[in-house]
């Protein structure tokens, strides 16, 4: 018996794999299987532990079982499968062919997808760590600096907005790729900002630039370059990122935008809300009421409306089956920047669902990881103190 409803859970689980999460409540397990599939499918092989042939409960649960290890392996086919699909040319004729940075004991990732990093994960040497205080208008905001412990030269910026659907989460979220760049000679800054409802828009947007006007003040003291700085957000960070940079006023020096799963048109948002998401309840606390009764902050907070030649360069990244925001919000960026010229690449993971890079030794996670370090050279000036070729121009 109680390998038979082992199996059937496991079943159950697995469907997650395939389908979407009916439910906010199972979206955390939709994350799980569909980036970590071949760690469930291993333990999903576990009903055919000696016995199982004996009873009939026995055998429909083995039978479950491998029908669960088979469904938690489909995203990693198909993640494969994308990785395998001219990720790399693609990046490259976008944003032209640049060698990633590389400190000694931190190699650029070699491929988008590498077989030894699922199961031992991502190589990131040990670097930095440090709490700022940027900004205290609104109680102390702080910022978390990753930087390089051995740098070779003054480090380029990148500026990480986290997600929290504006109303929660910190600077200390998916720390992960922070350190992975950091390592590789980058100094990333993960801010926090105030939160809905204390804080409405476009109060986030004049925090990160707080933020950025205080590490710009301190770049000496801090090894900073001083130079143009990428910004990238997740999620409700995404929108922050890229209102920051087409804001009426955008945010100075912005040598462009990684996108990661972010709502760009809240008109959308409010129009055709997620599946599992109260995205109208989240758009009223952050913007302070519904677009009939807000149209003019909508508008200010949707960077698509603005979006076109003076964009900087974007990066998206954005799963097809998200439940929580549509990937129609990055087809018609894409699609918008694309009229307007600007160099944007816009990698679609079709397995994967939000959060996606949440594990960073998953598919997405490499695919993402590989994506951002190559956009990162493309977009941000190089020092030949830091041994790497001069980046090639677009």
């Amino acid at each position: 018996m109680l390998r038979l409803l082992s199996g059937a859970l496991l079943f159950a689980w697995a469907l997650l794999a395939v389908f979407r999460a009916p439910t906010l409540a199972l979206w955390i397990p939709a994350l799980i299987i569909t980036e970590m599939g071949h760690l469930f499918a291993l333990a999903a092989l576990l009903v055919l532990l000696p016995g199982w042939r004996h009873t009939r409960q026995g055998r429909v649960g083995a039978a479950l079982g491998l029908a669960a290890a088979a469904l938690a392996l489909t995203p990693l086919a198909r993640g494969v499968r994308t990785a395998r699909s001219g990720v790399e040319a693609g990046l490259a004729r976008a944003f032209g062919d640049a060698a990633p940075r590389e400190l000694p004991g931190a190699p650029a990732r070699p491929a988008p997808f590498v077989w030894r990093d699922l199961l031992l994960g991502v190589p990131r040497p040990a670097v930095r760590e440090e709490a700022l205080t940027y900004a205290r208008a609104c109680g102390d905001l702080r910022l978390q600096l990753y930087r390089p412990n051995a740098p070779t030269g003054p480090s380029p910026l990148v500026v990480v907005i986290h997600g929290g659907s504006w109303r929660s989460g910190d600077r200390l979220e998916l720390p992960e790729l922070s350190r992975y760049l950091a390592s590789r000679g980058y100094a990333v800054a993960s801010v926090d900002y105030g939160l809905a409802p204390d804080n409405l828009f476009p109060g986030p947007v004049e925090d990160t630039r707080d933020a950025l006007s205080f590490l710009r003040g301190r770049a000496a003291e801090l090894g900073l370059d001083g130079g143009p700085a990428v910004l990238l957000g997740r999620s409700a960070g995404a929108q922050i990122a890229l209102a920051a940079a087409h804001a009426d006023e955008p945010l100075p020096g912005i040598a462009g935008v990684v996108v990661f799963y972010g709502p760009n048109d809240l008109h959308l948002a409010w129009a055709e809300p997620g599946d599992i998401l109260e995205s109208r309840l989240l758009l009223r606390l952050y913007l302070g009421g519904s677009p009939a009764e807000q149209r003019e902050r909508y508008d200010a907070a949707s960077p698509i409306l603005r979006a076109g030649a003076g964009s900087p360069p974007v990066l998206m990244i954005h799963g097809e089956r998200d439940e929580l925001v549509w990937p129609v919000h990055q087809l018609r960026l894409s699609a918008k920047l694309a009229a307007a010229g600007v160099p944007h690449y816009y990698l679609r993971l079709p397995w994967a669902t939000h959060g996606c890079d949440y594990f960073q030794s998953g598919v997405c996670g490499q695919l993402s990881t590989f994506a951002v370090e190559r956009f990162l050279a493309a977009v941000l000036p190089r020092r030949q103190a830091q041994g790497a070729r001069p980046s090639s121009s677009r």
